[in-house]
């Protein structure tokens, strides 16, 4: 594959191999409004640049938001930031590596949310975790009533924090609070605090279930493609965990011939270097035969995912006495194709398990 080089600060791959990383199911899974999606697909074919198409479509939503808000219609508003926030996670994607221009556009990713943060009601919070001599990143969203317990969100080498805020809906709908987590290697974490994939990452994400239980009686995790591998480890050693959902997660990852994987896995990383990257994947792995889930356990898997396969996901059943598997035949990675179906299957899931656990901890 031959990389074209763009004046907008690194590497694109070319543009057909962007949209098969970022395909519309997972656009529109992530909260791109749809017409955008469209927008996308005509500039990319007349020769725009990825990010400069997306930048383009936020800066228009961007100026509606900011229009609705001076004329007094906060809703609109708050909408308009968020399919902001979205079109400009997919611009920063274009770029794998850390620089200049994927952490610019990052920084504004991160400003239209804080302004979409600031109408909601309840306002989101930003949350700055101490950790490893730097500071993890998240947003904190809060239920109108006392939650239920709190789900931490996360993702793994490419959607992070806030690209998971339709997931967040559906929580908040159901009671819930949600601390949607950018973790060693990710996000702001990494782009702002050098926190990378080296440090323990079980410790780093049992940093934010500590913030989770100040806000709810129970925590849950809900990781996303590799996320998933760090929800299932940081289940297996901390026992506060009351319920962990695993999507499309390998139990031991490996370096595969996908260009997109082997980039993203050495920025979160910090080196190219793919028997270090390899190595590093071996110390994180889930480990049979070691690690044990003591709470409730859901695994989703796609039969269409053409990155993780369904043995890969089986050590994470084996380790828990309580387990579900949920299987779409025809599912993507990360199920992108039963976006609506999916996430409001794994919100009933986490609701039950903590109405569940409220009522044991009555009896």
């Amino acid at each position: 594959m031959t990389d074209v080089h763009t004046s907008t600060g690194g590497p694109h791959a070319p543009i057909e191999a962007l949209w098969r990383a970022m395909p519309v199911t997972r656009m529109l899974d992530n909260g791109v409004d749809y017409a955008d999606v469209l927008a996308m697909r005509r500039s990319t074919a007349d020769g725009i640049a990825w990010d400069k198409a997306a930048e383009a479509l936020a800066t228009a939503q961007l100026e509606r938001a900011r229009a609705a808000e001076r004329g007094g219609h906060p809703v609109t508003a708050f909408a308009a930031y968020r399919a902001a926030a979205a079109d400009l996670l997919f611009a920063q994607m274009a770029f794998n590596f850390d620089c200049a221009r994927k952490r610019s556009l990052y920084e504004a990713f991160t400003d239209a949310v804080g302004r979409a943060a600031a109408l909601a009601d309840p306002p989101w919070r930003r949350e700055h975790i101490p950790f490893a001599g730097g500071r993890m990143n998240g947003w904190l969203l809060r239920p109108a009533a006392t939650p239920i317990g709190a789900v931490i969100v996360f993702g793994g080498q490419s959607g992070w924090g806030a690209a998971y805020l339709p997931q967040a809906d559906a929580l908040l709908r159901r009671g819930m609070a949600v601390l949607l987590a950018e973790g060693p290697g990710q996000g702001e974490s990494r782009l702002r605090h050098g926190i990378l994939l080296d440090v323990d990452v079980r410790a780093a994400y049992s940093a934010f279930v500590d913030r989770a239980l100040t806000v709810a009686p129970r925590a849950g995790l809900w990781g996303n493609s590799l996320g998933g591998l760090y929800a299932a480890t940081t289940a297996a050693a901390d026992h506060r965990v009351s319920a962990v959902c695993v999507n499309s997660a390998p139990a031991q990852p490996r370096l595969q011939r996908f260009r997109t994987f082997v980039e993203q896995a050495a920025a979160m990383l910090g080196t190219s270097d793919p028997d270090a990257i390899q190595a590093n994947f071996d110390r994180i792995a889930f480990r049979p035969g070691v690690d044990r889930i003591r709470c409730p356990l859901l695994v989703l898997h796609g039969g269409a995912d053409p990155i993780v396969r369904l043995d890969q996901q089986q050590p994470f059943l084996d380790a828990a006495h309580d387990a579900t598997l949920r299987v779409w035949e025809d599912g993507e990675h990360t199920i992108y194709n039963h976006a609506q179906e999916r996430t409001a299957y794994v919100a009933d899931w986490f609701a039950d398990r903590f109405h569940h656990t409220a009522a044991g901890d009555v009896m």
